[in-house]
């Protein structure tokens, strides 16, 4: 399976790399996972396999509710998952974020999971924390 982010601030790049190196150490062998970073200058390819997106939330100003719930910045990761055929294979989407938005805490990832209609599986916030990481790993674990 793949794990497909996309990281603005490099908080999700963080939270990837802690998460591999986490898996790593749960077993005797390597996890079947492999990482691909999604980003404005990435070739958008076809997938052939089972893949979970990671996405962090960047919005226009408002509330999440009445308005501010339009996508900024990880618009080119909703591209990748559209093209071709790709969608079909999304096994489900994890959102993070910074709580201090309340409403709109993970609410990109969410808008993902209807618009792809697959599950919202995990969230976290910021760069997570080491129960974030073993809990996602734990998400990820029962996908396989």
């Amino acid at each position: 399976m793949k794990l497909l982010y996309i990281s603005i601030s490099g908080n999700t790049r963080a939270f990837i790399r802690r998460l591999m190196d986490y898996a790593q150490q749960q077993t005797e062998s390597p996890v079947e996972w492999h990482v691909k970073e999604i980003d404005d200058n990435s070739i958008f390819e076809e997938e052939n396999e089972p893949f979970v997106v990671f996405v962090p939330t960047y919005l226009e100003g408002g509330n999440g509710v009445e308005n501010g719930d339009q996508e900024i910045l990880t618009e080119t990761m909703r591209e990748y998952i559209d093209f071709a055929n790709n969608a079909r294979f999304c096994r489900g989407v994890i959102g993070s974020g910074n709580k201090n938005f309340n409403y709109q805490y993970c609410l990109t990832a969410k808008q993902y999971a209807e618009q792809f209609q697959v599950p919202f599986l995990a969230d976290f916030e910021l760069r997570g924390t080491t129960q974030d990481i073993a809990r996602i790993y734990d998400v990820l674990s029962n996908l396989d």
